[in-house]
């Protein structure tokens, strides 16, 4: 059975269109609960980002649940991660989250974790799909579920991360500019860093259920480095809406993206001698990171796209860090899935253990002049054409003479081929992928 909901990250969409309807969420939340309904006691965790669709959602879903008589803990605003800590913590059979992630206000999306905190497996996915075909029903009024709010949930993840942490991190004497993208990290990030001495510039901390991700946050950095160079803060911290991402900015107003940060984290680890195994990056990653790790004896991986395909090849290798150049960075030894926060937290701590600056933590890896651009796919893509495509892409990598990287991937959200160079030259990267696009968009409308 293949899926007819589910993507890469649970079901998104644009609120009040199919699937992100409340007759659809409701039912959602229903199938979820006969799913679990063969363990006893079932107990699903419900938390959400701040975008105003979430008290809509949330509703369905505690009144599909409760009819397949699962019981409810709703969290209120939370983080990705904090969910999935939190599904742990209090033994639930699973952990749903509200959120569009980076998107607009106006989208919104449920994606899950398992009672282990990580993404549900694939036959269970498949089960809540199958479910979802089936009439719906309401258990004896004796067996509906219960909803309990827990006013708490906020405090017991920020103490999580502080436990997380070396007992001696102490950020006394760091300005950091702060920018919670007016999502889920609103509340927990500043309360946290300002527990630990920092003193904190915030912006994006104050969601109307409007203005999530509106130009700020991860997203939307520049806010970040003008707050940073203005007012001569010693660094920058972004978060995405869910809280699940995080990009860093240097006192000197330079981005540090996931591979940075990646970089930053791995360097640390192997010099401590804590790394095991090695990173795994996407296609996306920068070639500069992955010469970087290998210049110092780290082993580099590439996976697909998304959290998802990172985590599956950690698991499978027995690796723990990995990311993606967005700011989604895992650390296993720390968490199940991608924590803004606690990335930040390392990094902080890193720095203060060796005494130095963001900037100069950041030294040893140089990023490769990387170019991206969208052709629209006009027509399907055929084996005739795919084949083409990778001819072309050989043709140019052969032109970058072993210094970059040509990567052809079609979008799995927009009927688009991505189309990236990268290499040590900027003129000719940027030459060549404008040659590279205009062949693509010429062999896709054949």
């Amino acid at each position: 059975m293949s899926r007819q909901y589910f993507g890469t990250d649970g079901i998104r969409g644009r609120v009040g269109q199919a699937p992100i309807t409340p007759e659809f969420i409701l039912k959602l939340g229903w199938a979820v609960g006969k799913v679990f309904a063969a363990q006893a006691a079932s107990k699903v965790l419900i938390g959400k980002d701040t975008r105003i669709s979430g008290y809509l959602l949330e509703s369905a879903l505690e009144s599909g649940l409760a009819a397949a008589g699962a019981d409810i803990l709703l969290l209120g605003p939370m983080p990705t991660p904090a969910v999935a800590y939190l599904t742990r913590k209090y033994q639930g059979q699973a952990g749903i989250v509200i959120s569009a992630s980076h998107n607009p206000y106006y989208d919104n999306g449920i994606k899950f974790f398992s009672s282990q905190g990580t993404k549900l497996a694939d036959d269970i996915e498949l089960a809540i799909e199958q479910q979802l075909t089936q009439p719906m029903t309401t258990v004896d009024s004796a067996k509906l579920g219960k909803a309990q709010r827990i006013v708490d949930a906020a405090k017991q993840y920020a103490a999580y991360c502080r436990q997380a942490m070396p007992a001696e991190l102490d950020l006394t004497g760091l300005t950091i500019a702060l920018d919670c993208a007016h999502g889920a990290t609103y509340h927990v990030a500043p309360e946290l860093l300002t527990t630990l001495g920092a003193t904190i510039i915030a912006n994006g901390v104050e969601p109307d259920g409007l203005n999530i991700n509106a130009g700020c946050g991860s997203t939307h950095i520049d806010p970040v480095q003008q707050v940073v160079i203005n007012q001569q803060a010693d660094l920058g911290i972004a978060f995405d809406g869910d809280g699940d991402r995080v990009l860093m900015v240097d006192h000197q107003g330079e981005v540090l993206d996931g591979d940075e940060l990646l970089f930053i984290m791995a360097r640390y680890l192997h010099q401590q001698g804590q790394l095991t195994g090695g990173v795994v990056g996407t296609v996306m990653s920068n070639l500069g990171f992955e010469r970087a790790l290998t210049s110092l004896g780290i082993d580099f991986i590439r996976a697909k796209v998304g959290d998802r395909y990172v985590l599956a090849e950690l698991e499978q290798r027995q690796w723990t860090l990995g990311g993606e150049a967005s700011g989604h960075i895992i650390d296993l030894t720390k968490s199940t899935t991608g924590d803004g926060l606690l990335a930040a937290l390392q990094i902080l701590s890193i720095m203060t253990t060796l005494g130095v600056s963001l900037h100069e933590l950041k030294q040893g890896m140089e990023k490769y002049p990387q170019i991206m651009r969208n052709v629209t796919l006009t027509s399907p893509l055929t084996a005739a054409k795919a084949t083409s495509l990778q001819q072309l892409a050989a043709k140019v990598e052969n032109k970058l003479a072993g210094s970059g990287r040509v990567l052809l991937r079609p979008s799995g959200t927009e009927p688009l081929m991505r189309v990236m160079i990268e290499g040590e030259d900027h003129a000719q990267v940027s030459q060549l992928v404008d040659e590279l696009a205009d062949e693509v968009a010429h062999v896709c409308a054949g």
